[in-house]
C-alpha cells in the first residue's frame, strides 16, 4: 500500500470498547497496539502526559509497530504543568532518553501547556525549545485566551514557533460543545475540554489538528468538511499534517477517523483506502 501523505490517528490505542470493530473480538490488551497500527499510521500518545513509560514498555511499542508508524507523545505534565517549563531541561532530556529507542517513530512530540501558562512566560518556552535536541520535531499547544484574542501576542507566539521550526497545535472543540449534554461522557468532556477560538496558524511543515468530535457520529460531517478541505490544502502545499480524532468517550473515535479519511478521499482523488478494520477482515473471511 502506498504511504498516506498525512498522519491519521486517535488519542490512544488501548480501548477495550474497540474489540469487535477496530480490533478482533478476541484481541488481548497486549495485541491492541499492533492491531491499531495496522490501520492507523500515528497516535497522539496521551499516556506519556501522565507517566513516563518503562524502558521495557518502550521496546514493546517499537516491536508492535512498523517503521512508518509515528508516536506524537506528550511531554509529562510534571514538566509542562507543574514546572511551567522552568528548570525542566534535565527532566525533558531524561524523558527523551527513555523514548529514544523509538527512533524515527517518535515524531511531533507535543508540549501541551495549561491555561495558566501566559504570554509573559514565552521566554521560558523559547528557552525550553532551544534546549531540546534537534533530532525530533515538536509541536506546542497553548490554552491561555490571550494567545488567541490578543493580536500582538498571537503574532509574537507564531513568530517564535516559525523561527524555531515548531508546529502550533490547532485545537477544535466546537463540535463537542455544540452537542446536547446527552450522557455522562459528553458532559464530562464538555467540562474538561476548553472552548477556544480556532485559528489556522500553521507555523511549520507538520500542522497538528486535535479534533474533539460530536458524540453523534453523523453530526460530524459538516464540521469535518472544513478540516478535510484544509488538510487537502496543506497536503497540496507539501506539508504533512497530523490529524488526531477524539470523541467524548473515544468509543467511536476509529469510525470518526475513517469518516474523515473518506471525506478527504473526495478532495484528493487517488488517496488510498485505509486498511480494513479487524471485524471487516473477519466478516470477509466468512464469505
Amino acid at each position: 500500500m502506498n504511504p498516506l501523505p498525512y498522519y491519521l490517528g486517535l488519542p490512544l490505542w488501548a480501548n477495550a470498547h474497540w474489540k469487535g470493530s477496530l480490533f478482533r473480538a478476541d484481541a488481548r490488551p497486549a495485541e491492541f497496539l499492533a492491531q491499531y497500527a495496522r490501520v492507523f499510521n500515528a497516535v497522539e500518545g496521551n499516556t506519556t502526559f501522565y507517566s513516563t513509560p518503562s524502558s521495557e514498555m518502550v521496546l514493546r511499542w517499537m516491536a508492535a509497530t512498523p517503521d512508518t508508524f509515528r508516536f506524537s507523545c506528550k511531554f509529562p505534565r510534571a514538566i509542562t504543568h507543574q514546572h511551567h517549563l522552568i528548570h525542566a531541561r534535565k527532566e525533558a532530556l531524561e524523558f527523551l532518553q527513555r523514548m529514544e529507542p523509538l527512533g524515527q517513530r517518535l515524531n511531533g512530540l507535543m508540549i501541551q501547556l495549561p491555561a495558566s501558562f501566559s504570554p509573559d512566560e514565552l521566554p521560558m518556552l523559547e528557552t525550553f525549545l532551544r534546549d531540546l535536541p534537534a533530532d525530533y520535531q515538536y509541536a506546542v499547544e497553548v490554552r491561555h485566551p490571550a494567545f488567541f484574542t490578543d493580536t500582538p501576542v498571537r503574532a509574537t507566539y507564531n513568530a517564535l514557533l516559525e523561527k524555531l521550526g515548531v508546529d502550533r497545535v490547532i485545537f477544535e472543540s466546537r463540535p463537542l460543545h455544540a452537542a446536547l449534554p446527552m450522557d455522562e461522557a459528553t458532559r464530562e468532556a464538555q467540562t474538561r475540554k476548553p472552548r477556544l477560538p480556532v485559528q489556522l496558524d500553521a507555523t511549520a511543515e507538520r500542522p497538528v489538528l486535535r479534533y474533539i468530535g460530536h458524540p453523534v457520529l453523523a453530526d460530524n460531517h459538516a464540521w469535518l468538511d472544513r478540516w478535510v478541505a484544509q488538510t487537502a490544502r496543506w497536503i497540496r502545499e507539501g506539508k504533512r499534517p497530523r490529524i488526531f480524532l477524539h470523541t467524548p468517550d473515544n468509543q467511536l473515535a476509529p469510525e470518526l477517523a475513517l469518516m474523515f479519511h473518506q471525506q478527504l478521499q473526495e478532495k484528493l482523488p487517488g488517496l488510498a483506502d485505509l486498511p480494513a478494520f479487524a471485524t471487516e477482515i473477519g466478516q470477509a473471511s466468512l464469505l
